[in-house]
């Protein structure tokens, strides 16, 4: 089941589009603050936010800026703002769809429903784990908002362990998978490629990807 978030502070609105949400088959989580919703919204797993931009704590400008340091979770703001500058400042900073209040429930279902369409289309050919993304389409490897660069080989292995992401694979087949050759019992190959990219991930964040699996070989961290 799809999850929508909505971060409004007017209970009547919130307890609203969190019964239509429920009614038209989405799990609806709520918070009546941007402190409040900023937490889920970065904790949680939802498909969409709903939000309002005068909330209390931390406005909705402030949660979507901080939000977008971290995740690409489709934003719809909901307010009472009409002018254009609004709505292109906030398509600035990562909202992706602005509607005014008051709103028509069935406009607001169809607009989440064209933001849904138009991000599995973009998301399609992407591998994600964390924070990094694998753009299949175009062999490019993304971590958090950088682009880090990589060999072939380094992408293979990175495509690889994405897409089969609680395998232990040992150097023979990280070598054979990703080289088509025979692997030899004493090729450094594939350990000279993990160290590679240990260093590049290392460069762009403290966070942990790849872990050795003494006397087994390599997968992702925290799976």
């Amino acid at each position: 089941m799809l999850s929508v978030l909505v971060i409004e502070d007017d209970r009547s609105i919130n307890d609203l589009l969190c019964r239509i949400m429920t009614q038209s088959g989405y799990n609806a989580d709520s918070a009546e603050n941007g402190l409040d919703g900023l937490d889920k919204a970065l904790s949680g797993d939802h498909n969409i936010i709903l939000m309002d931009l005068m909330l209390p704590l931390k406005t909705g400008e402030e949660v979507l800026k901080e939000l977008r340091r971290v995740k690409n979770t489709p934003v719809i703001i909901i307010s009472a703002k009409s002018e254009v500058y609004n709505r292109i400042e906030l398509f600035k900073i990562g909202a992706d769809d602005y509607i005014t209040k008051p709103f028509d429930i069935d406009e607001v279902l169809l607009r989440i429903q064209a933001v849904l369409r138009r991000t599995e289309a973009q998301t399609s050919d992407m591998l994600v784990f964390k924070d990094m993304k694998l753009d299949t389409g175009s062999k490019r490897v993304y971590l958090g908002e950088n682009e880090m660069t990589c060999t072939a080989t380094e992408y293979a292995i990175l495509e690889l362990m994405l897409k089969n992401p609680k395998t232990i694979f040992s150097k023979r087949r990280l070598y054979e998978s990703v080289s088509g050759d025979t692997y030899l019992s004493d090729d450094n190959t594939m350990n000279v490629h993990i160290s590679n990219l240990r260093k590049k991930i290392a460069k762009l964040t403290s966070e942990e990807y790849i872990e050795t699996v003494y006397g087994m070989g390599y997968r992702l961290v925290g799976l």
